[in-house]
This record gives structure tokens, C-alpha cells and sequence, in this order.
């Protein structure tokens, strides 16, 4: 089982899921809040065999259906908000680094509300909290500002830099 989340310029973020069966399936969140759900060949995992759309109200009632608890802990029907994981990675530069250097409020406008550890959870994280590879940020605000959060952990947004101590 493997996941992987990619961005899409222009378009939105697609979450790649290969189950333990080997089965690929994709969901793509465009900017404007659209989802759709992509079933692929299980020889061929590039060919997409099918995609189903979703609106706001089917993906939420799909997400329940598959895990409630995580979806009612934070309601945002209505609202431009949204709450995601991002991993800390050995490619982030932020690994070993402390969380203010993220300057992720202030770069995106998203705020990492919590950090998940292995067998711990940080809620409420000061700047001077202490990132590790592996941590789970839970960031929430808007689609565009989580995503340019989560390619500023990747390293991947332009001008991604993490100050040396």
C-alpha cells in the first residue's frame, strides 16, 4: 500500500493510492474545489479506465462512509477552509528544523494547527518547535494555501529555503 500526492499546475493536487492488492486508484481536488475519483488498469497503472466526479457534498458523504471521526472533528461545508496531513519527508528541508522557519503563515496564509509524531501528538506548535523527519503537520486554510504549504515542506515551492542554525 503506498500513497502520493502530487501537484498539478493550474489544476489542483492528485493523491495516487495503490491498495495492498496492487489496485491504483487517484483522487484529483482542482482549485475550484471539484473532485474527481480515477479507477486505473490494473496491468496498465497509468490508463485511467474510468473517472467519476464528485461535488463537495458526495466527496463528504464518501469520506464518512470510509472514516467518519477525522471529517467531524473540523466541519468546513460552506467555507473556502480545508484541513490536510503533510509529511514531513527526508527531501523537506525542514526536517531537524524549528517550525518558525517554515514561516508558513506568513508565506501562505495556512497555519499548522498540530504535529503528529509516531507515538505523540503537539498540539498548538510554538515557533521554536522542533520538526523531525517523519512528523505529520496538520495545516488548515484555504486550498491554495495548504497546497503552497505542503510544496514549501517538499521543497519543492520556488524559493523554498530553510535558514541554517
Amino acid at each position: 500500500m503506498g500513497t502520493r500526492r502530487s501537484t498539478l499546475p493550474g489544476i489542483g493536487t492528485q493523491y495516487d493510492f495503490t491498495t495492498e492488492g496492487g489496485r491504483h486508484l487517484s483522487v484529483v481536488v482542482h482549485h475550484d474545489g471539484r473532485r474527481f475519483i480515477g479507477f486505473y488498469d490494473q496491468d496498465d497503472p497509468d490508463a485511467c479506465q474510468q473517472a467519476i466526479p464528485l461535488s463537495q457534498d458526495e466527496a463528504t458523504a464518501l469520506a464518512h462512509l470510509l472514516d467518519a471521526a477525522p471529517i467531524d472533528a473540523v466541519r468546513t461545508d460552506g467555507i473556502d477552509l480545508v484541513t490536510e496531513h503533510i509529511q514531513v519527508t527526508s527531501k523537506s528541508l525542514y526536517g531537524g528544523k524549528v517550525l518558525g522557519d517554515t514561516k508558513a503563515r506568513s508565506r501562505t496564509g495556512a497555519s499548522i494547527v498540530a504535529v503528529l509524531r509516531r507515538t505523540s501528538a503537539h498540539p498548538s506548535p510554538e515557533p521554536g518547535f522542533r520538526l523531525a523527519i517523519g512528523d505529520t503537520l496538520v495545516a488548515v486554510g484555504t486550498r491554495e494555501g495548504v497546497d503552497a504549504l505542503a510544496e514549501i515542506i517538499a521543497g519543492t515551492a520556488s524559493g523554498a529555503t530553510a535558514d541554517e542554525d
